[in-house]
């Protein structure tokens, strides 16, 4: 496979199983398609122009040799694709939780859970503040998990992180691979001097926080926007 093609197949990779799944008789995940595609693009479109916002101030940025050579603005297409393939895989498996789990096995634990990790997020990101890509991410993370505590009182939140504990290893292997795993270079960069500087193998430690919003974000719309379709 031609260098170029990485990113797109990394995508496509993530995206291929799920929605060939969505059609099952025991999940139809395609039939909640009309709450799941608008909350997508709107939740994309932010995480999107925070992704041009850094790859212009240099936070981050691509390696061309892994890219068709497709843009938008700063963006390389397969970025963009990137914030609809991944929500679209973890929401299919939070969505399967739902149908095929019928009991919330961390629903206890999540509220406390959610609080203790906003602490540990806002202290981090006020002794990194110079930081942006360690110092915005968390502190927007942790604002979100308190407003699903104290504001929404969302019920979903155990069923939410059991889906981010399970999408985890797949999270492990595709940025792995777009962080330098296993391939000569970086198909994402960072600099170094925007983090905690800690890898996970080779993946930043503020991605798993990032993906963590990204993917609570649009499953918080998703389910509004069920909701909504159901009154």
């Amino acid at each position: 496979m031609p260098d170029a093609y990485t990113y797109l197949m990394v995508n496509l990779g993530v995206l291929s199983l799920p929605l060939l799944f969505s059609f099952h008789p025991k999940l139809r995940f395609d039939k909640t398609w009309r709450a799941f595609f608008p909350t997508c693009i709107l939740v994309g479109a932010g995480f999107v122009l925070w992704d041009i916002w850094f790859t212009d101030m240099g936070v981050w940025g691509f390696t061309e040799r892994y890219l068709t050579g497709a843009y938008l603005f700063n963006l390389p297409l397969e970025e963009v694709l990137f914030f609809g393939c991944i929500p679209y895989a973890c929401t299919f498996t939070y969505h399967c939780l739902k149908v095929l789990v019928k009991k919330d096995l961390l629903r206890d634990f999540a509220p406390t859970a959610s609080v203790l990790l906003a602490i540990v997020l806002v202290v981090v990101a006020v002794f990194n503040f110079g930081k942006w890509y360690t110092s915005l991410t968390f502190l927007l993370t942790a604002t979100v998990l308190l407003w699903h505590v104290f504001v929404l009182k969302s019920w979903y939140l155990g069923y939410y992180f059991l889906t981010y504990l399970l999408v985890t290893p797949f999270f492990l292997l595709t940025n792995g691979i777009l962080t330098g795993s296993w391939i000569e270079e970086q198909v994402v960069w960072y600099n170094n001097a925007e983090n905690l500087g800690i890898r996970v193998g080779t993946i930043p430690f503020e991605d798993f926080v990032y993906g963590f919003l990204l993917l609570l974000l649009v499953v918080t719309a998703y389910e509004w926007r069920l909701k909504s379709i159901k009154d």
